[in-house]
């Protein structure tokens, strides 16, 4: 399988937050792979890993990073794939790595999602290869629809629940 989506981690302390982006792509069937690159302790790995990725197949880069949260705008400064950034939950509850990641220069855009986001950047990146990809488009389709199915299914158990004074 070639990988379509790829998800950097500045370390694998992030894993716990990047699984739900791992479990999304697998429910999904979308093809991915998980590495750990650093912006600041393996910069030419880094940069390779950026410059390369197209070639090898990748549609969507993830970068999830705390802190400093240089790794997303890292690799966006090296590919012209769309890079989405996870920002990680650390210090100042991950309002450091939110801003890092929000405040590109002109021509360096990362898509960014919210603090420990790793869910939405899944589906966001699936979002983007359902462009050209009418079975991955079919899928999001059912999901989303999915989505809407949970809610009237709970507004019906909470019909169920009694209160004295619930009208």
């Amino acid at each position: 399988m070639t990988p379509l989506v790829s998800i950097i981690m500045g370390s694998t302390s992030d894993l716990p937050v990047m699984e739900k982006a791992c479990k999304f792509l697998n429910d999904m069937q979308v093809p991915f792979e998980v590495n750990a690159l650093s912006a600041h302790r393996t910069p030419d790995a880094v940069e390779k890993f950026a410059k390369g990725a197209k070639a090898r197949g990748v549609k969507v880069i993830i970068a999830a990073a705390g802190m400093a949260a240089a790794l997303p705008g890292v690799i966006a400064a090296s590919t012209t794939l769309p890079v989405i950034g996870v920002p990680i939950k650390g210090m100042l509850d991950g309002l450091d790595a939110m801003l890092s990641i929000i405040q590109m220069p002109p021509g360096i855009p990362v898509a960014t999602v919210g603090v420990n986001g790793a869910m939405n950047a899944a589906i966001l990146a699936c979002e983007m290869i359902a462009l050209c990809d009418d079975s991955i488009a079919e899928k999001m389709a059912q999901y989303k629809a999915g989505l809407g199915e949970k809610i009237e299914k709970a507004n019906k158990e909470l019909a169920e629940v009694k209160y004295d004074f619930k009208c």
